[in-house]
């Protein structure tokens, strides 16, 4: 898969971000798995509700800070969104099924990635976020 995404975007504020997200969201197709890499507060989330929203998903997204995983389904594409932020030992993932998400035809957007490593597939992208002031910079790394 390939993507016509610049390797630096600065972000000064949700709607950019939300434009970002949208830019994302045209040039992806399933299967993809995308890394979301940044400290708390970084825009992880605020990213996936803009990619959701860029394809269509009306409802409230929440951050699966708690339940590790939502699911949503928009017009037959099956997105995971992951959180692995409260994970403490990478095996919990075996023990909770999260391998069953990534045999799905779908898109994975995984927060956290380094908590699960060893156990999760290879990323298509990854999204670094870094905190800078009032702005965000993202960092994008496709794979091949």
């Amino acid at each position: 898969m390939t993507f016509d995404l610049p390797q630096i975007v600065r972000i000064e504020n949700e709607a950019a971000m939300n434009a970002f997200a949208e830019k994302l969201a045209a040039q992806v197709k399933s299967p993809c798995i995308i890394y979301l890499q940044g400290e708390l507060g970084a825009g992880k989330t605020t990213l996936t509700r803009g990619f959701l929203r860029a394809l269509g998903y009306e409802g409230k997204v929440k951050s699966p800070t708690f339940t590790l995983v939502e699911t949503y389904d928009i017009d037959h594409l099956k997105i995971f969104h992951v959180d692995l932020y409260r994970l403490t030992d990478p095996d919990e993932l075996e023990f909770l099924g999260l391998s069953d998400y990534f045999t799905e035809d779908g898109i994975g957007l995984i927060e956290w990635p380094e908590r699960g490593a060893g156990y999760l597939p290879p990323p298509n992208l990854i999204c670094r976020i870094t905190i800078e002031g009032d702005s965000r910079i993202i960092q994008i790394l496709a794979k091949p």
